[in-house]
């Protein structure tokens, strides 16, 4: 009895040069297309995609230094300015890898171990998914501590979403 072929996928035939046996025709003409130009990923777009990652984790106060929050707090009030979502995030962007440091504050009371992992995990997720790129490693320096009865008013943010 033989397999049923949904219309998205067709089976290989073993002489197809294309592919091993095994592979789809549709993964055949992927590879093909592969091979026939290059895609270049901006640092700049890894920067974002990690940033929005790491912002989405609970536990997550702000990104960033505080000079670094200061001056993209005085940015943000600036008509026109817009907010980075890059703001804390650095990386280094190879042609199949990309390392990724970021600056975090987090809530206080919350397991910085915890939410260290969570933000690993989300933003390792996010950047594979949405680039191919394979993440070797995401480094998270601890900068602060978010107290509930800060005034967000001293630096001019409130939190970040």
């Amino acid at each position: 009895m033989t397999e049923p072929i949904s219309q998205t996928q067709h089976k290989v035939r073993p002489e197809d040069p294309r592919a091993a046996v095994g592979t789809t025709l549709e993964t055949g003409a992927r590879e093909l297309a592969a091979i026939r130009g290059k895609t270049i990923i901006a640092d700049g777009v890894v920067e974002k995609i990690a940033g929005i990652a790491a912002r989405e984790v609970p536990g997550i106060h702000a990104l960033g230094g505080g000079f670094s929050r200061t001056v993209g707090a005085m940015r943000d009030r600036v008509p026109g300015g817009r907010s980075s979502a890059g703001r804390g995030v650095k990386v280094e962007v190879g042609e199949k890898q990309t390392a990724i440091d970021l600056e975090v504050v987090v809530e206080y009371g919350v397991s910085i171990t915890e939410v260290a992992a969570d933000v690993r995990e989300n933003v390792i997720g996010a950047v594979e998914r949405m680039t191919g790129l394979e993440v070797v490693e995401v480094n998270i320096s601890v900068n602060d501590v978010h107290l509930p009865e800060e005034n967000t008013s001293k630096t001019g943010e409130g939190r970040v979403q």
